[in-house]
């Protein structure tokens, strides 16, 4: 399985965070191209990838996380998160999760 995939899940809680936007752009572009743009679903994940197998391709791309519109912490560190990343074999497939609360972030290359 070939393509971009993620999940989000809430640090504070070790829950799934349901309903953030996570939106994907092709950063090779100038300015970026979104491709994809949706919610998570309950169990944190997108109900389709943020890049299918059939559009799988190397490149320069983003996730951007839309965390304060999630947690509306007064306090919150950030907005939105990007993760940039490259794809450098279009079969493989690229899950990059995201792991955050109102005042920290993480994410890493999944399987």
């Amino acid at each position: 399985m070939a393509g971009i995939s993620t999940h989000v899940l809430n640090l504070t809680t070790g829950r799934p965070i349901a309903g953030m936007q996570v939106d994907l752009y092709d950063v090779a572009q100038s300015p970026p191209l979104r491709l994809t743009s949706t919610r998570t679903n309950a169990d944190g994940r997108t109900d389709t990838p943020m890049l299918s197998a059939q559009a799988a391709r190397t490149g320069q791309f983003e996730l951007r996380f839309h965390v304060g519109e999630h947690f509306k912490a007064p306090d919150g560190l950030s907005d939105e998160v990007p993760v940039r990343f490259a794809i450098f074999d279009a079969a493989q497939h690229y899950h990059v999760p995201m792991l955050c609360s109102p005042w920290f972030f993480t994410t890493y290359r999944g399987s």
